[in-house]
Parts: structure tokens; C-alpha cells; sequence
């Protein structure tokens, strides 16, 4: 597995889906991608029906994280929400999701109940709590190649320079990205390129507070990690809606019928074979099984 310490060096950008189960992860590594974001907003969606509201915590986010980094060979990045309580829950924390497989988190300065950063009503915690959190995370990890991602969303309570400010000492104490939520427009994003000396997170949400961009053109102003964490979510539910109404209307779905896999479109997906395969070799015949004792 490559690991995303040695992706940061690169000059190019590395462009990352956010993934909600194991599915959807090994569809995303079945594309190409070198690299995965499993989401909070995904995961609490799609376990609860409830929205990014402060309703998962440490329990689902791990359980999510073993079985999607179960799924797949590539690097999966945790979103970790504010870490579940104080230092010592995010040093567990921690330990748990590397221990699970992930190779990396996210850890949000917001107050709990947190809610999604393109969300209004957010508050943040004081930069020394946030710091004693940042800490715990980076001394918990056992592999220097298991990123650490500070996010703060200062931003929209604080303001840009504010936020600036927090990025730029969350790099000190030994962040490997920086990531300023929601900026609300292409200057400021050009402005966090420009002030903070690190790779930084370009969070790109269809329909959220920052506009959408090119990866190469967020890249060439200083952004290392293009995120897109809710498409696959969105475009899911676009497409489940859509047949799910024509069903509703006409009985049947032949209407969408090249627009869906096919039964073994999907099987081939899931890797049936290769689990067919192994029942053939651990299959006894019955004459083998009398000679068993």
C-alpha cells in the first residue's frame, strides 16, 4: 500500500472521493484512486438517515472505518469529527482507527455537538484545547506514515485572518495538513495559499460555501488535497430517487436499464469469483468426507 506521507511530496494534486461504507470505497478503488476520505456526513447519513449534527460518534466512526479499510488496499482518511470528547478520547481515538487500518484523520476545533462545516451556528473551542487535542493525536499514532489533518472551522465564526492564524499554529505543533473549512470565495482561498506554508485542504462541496474549482487550478494556489466528500453520497441518492420513483409510476425499471450495472456487472464488482473460487478449495467431496475422521 502506498502511503499518503509519500502522496503530500508529489507535485501533483491528490484528488480524494469521501466514502461512506465498503461499497462505495471499492468502487472508488476500482476507478483509480490512489487515496479515500470516509465521511462523517456520509456516515451518519447513511447509518442514522440524520444529518452531519453532532448524532455519530467514537463507536460508528470506528466500526465504519474497519469495514471500509477492510474493503480496499488504499489509504482510507477518517473523518474523526472533534475527536469525541477531550485529549485523552482523541489519544484513543486514535489508536483505535490505526489499529482499524485507517491511515490518517481529520480533528475539528468545533464545540460539540458539531455540526457539517458548510452548515450555519458553528462554534469553536479555544486554539490551547484544540492544541492539547492536536497533541494527544500526533503522540498516539504509531506509524509517522499515519497523517494528522487540523481543521479548523474559525472561519465562519472568526473570520479568515483568525482562521489563518490557527492553521499557521496548528502546523507548529505538528500537523501534517491544514485545512480552513468554508472559505466563502476564490480570493481567500488564494489568500490561505498564500499564508500558510503547508499542504493544505481544498474541501469542494456541490451546492456548500466554497465554490468549486479545478483540481489543477486549487493545486497551482497552493493546495495539496482536493477533497470531494459528498459527490458519491449525492449522486447515490440522485440516482436511487430517480428509480425509485419510476418504479413508484410505471411498475417496473426499464427505463433506467442502461443507466444501472447489471446483475453480473455487480458481482464482478463484489468479486463473486474470487469467493467462488475458494469455495471450490476448501470444498471436500463426499467420498473425501467419510475418509475424515
Amino acid at each position: 500500500m502506498k502511503n499518503l506521507k509519500s502522496m503530500l511530496k508529489s507535485k501533483n494534486p491528490l484528488v480524494i472521493p469521501g466514502v461512506y461504507d465498503a461499497l462505495s470505497a471499492k468502487i472508488a478503488q476500482k476507478v483509480g484512486f490512489d487515496a479515500m476520505f470516509q465521511t462523517g456526513y456520509g456516515t451518519s447519513a447513511t447509518l442514522f438517515g440524520m444529518p452531519d449534527y453532532g448524532f455519530i460518534g467514537a463507536t460508528e466512526t470506528i466500526d465504519n472505518a474497519r469495514r471500509i479499510c477492510n474493503s480496499v488496499t488504499v489509504p482510507v482518511i477518517v473523518d474523526s469529527d472533534t475527536g469525541y470528547g477531550n485529549a485523552l478520547s482523541v489519544w484513543k481515538l486514535v489508536k483505535e482507527l490505526e489499529s482499524a487500518g485507517a491511515s490518517g484523520i481529520f480533528l475539528e476545533d468545533q464545540r460539540w455537538p458539531k455540526r457539517c462545516g458548510h452548515m450555519q451556528g458553528k462554534e469553536v473551542i479555544s486554539q490551547q484545547e484544540y492544541t492539547e487535542k492536536l497533541s494527544a493525536a500526533i503522540d498516539a499514532r504509531e506509524s509517522k506514515n499515519f497523517i494528522i489533518v487540523a481543521r479548523t472551522d474559525a472561519r465562519d465564526t472568526e473570520g479568515l485572518d483568525e482562521a489563518i492564524e490557527r492553521g499557521k499554529q496548528n502546523r507548529k505543533t505538528g500537523a501534517d495538513v491544514i485545512f480552513v473549512e468554508a472559505p466563502k470565495s476564490f480570493e481567500e482561498m488564494k489568500q490561505i495559499g498564500e499564508e500558510i506554508n503547508a499542504p493544505l485542504v481544498a474541501n469542494m462541496i456541490e451546492g456548500g460555501a466554497t465554490p468549486l474549482n479545478s483540481a489543477k487550478i486549487l493545486n497551482e494556489i497552493g493546495f495539496k488535497i482536493i477533497l470531494y466528500p459528498l459527490s458519491v453520497l449525492y449522486a447515490n441518492t440522485f440516482a436511487t430517487l430517480n428509480i425509485l420513483k419510476e418504479l413508484k409510476k410505471s411498475g417496473n425499471t426499464t427505463k433506467y436499464k442502461q443507466k444501472i450495472v447489471n446483475f453480473d456487472q455487480f458481482n464482478d464488482l463484489v468479486e463473486l469469483s474470487k469467493f467462488k473460487n475458494m469455495e471450490k478449495k476448501y470444498k471436500f467431496s463426499k467420498s473425501k468426507r467419510k475418509n475424515v475422521k
